[in-house]
């Protein structure tokens, strides 16, 4: 259906000396009609079963119970000043070692790091598997070696650095409330960061990120982008 538009009539006229009408032209010009369907909405509800609508990647390293490192992909994270909220199940090692031990590194890769974050998926650090995990998941003590990934000493936290991660944030718990309802396996935890380490390549001027070099790997909707062309997809992906 045809919306309201304008319409233009040009008409041109030549006329001989004695005012008779030689010849004349005449243009119709339709300006502002577009085809727009009547009656039907432009937006549909939805139930979608995640809300992942794309934020960067992060590699939280923590400490397990013998002193060992785990490495765990992660998404739901948002920054507020030197305070970041993370979201994470309560099922998994990461949470066990916030709860127990309080410290972790928010590290995050680039978007060329992306294969090496997918090759963490799937593997889980708890042993025994919790049961939500245990059909498509593996247990792996050593994510830092399944990954190809190399662990760097951190300056005020135990767990390491990731040493191919061009930014990486120390941080310490500073609380953890489960959220979601009584039967709920999710947890809000707020952490605050007490070192941020930044390579020379993505360093501006001092304490400033050049945005025009740093590049984060973000998960739009369990699939890989950079700032640009989609890179790849999650395991979890159903599209």
């Amino acid at each position: 259906m045809l919306l309201p538009g304008i319409v233009l009539i040009i008409l041109q006229t030549h006329f001989d000396e004695n005012r008779n009408v030689i010849d004349s032209n005449c243009a119709i010009l339709l300006i502002g009609f577009v085809d727009e369907p009547r009656g039907k909405t432009m937006f549909q509800t939805i139930e979608p079963k995640i809300l992942y609508f794309g934020t960067p990647v992060v590699l939280i390293s923590s400490l397990n119970e013998d002193g060992t490192p785990n490495l765990a992909p992660m998404s739901s994270a948002w920054a507020l000043g030197w305070t970041i909220m993370l979201g994470l199940g309560t099922t998994g090692k990461t949470y066990e070692n916030l709860a127990e031990r309080g410290e972790c590194v928010l590290n995050f890769p680039s978007d060329g790091l992306w294969s090496a974050v997918e090759s963490l998926a799937r593997l889980t650090g708890k042993t025994p598997i919790p049961p939500d995990k245990q059909a498509r998941f593996r247990y792996e003590p050593d994510k830092f070696g399944a990954a190809h990934l190399t662990p760097v000493p951190s300056l005020c936290v135990r767990p390491p650095r990731v040493m191919e991660c061009l930014l990486q944030m120390e941080a310490v718990v500073r609380s953890i409330a489960v959220i979601g309802g009584v039967h709920s396996e999710i947890a809000a935890v707020e952490a605050e960061v007490l070192k941020v380490h930044a390579h020379d390549e993505i360093i501006y001027s001092p304490n400033h990120i050049d945005p025009t070099k740093w590049r984060p790997l973000i998960y739009n909707f369990r699939h890989y982008f950079g700032l640009g062309m989609e890179l790849g997809k999650s395991f979890r992906s159903e599209t």
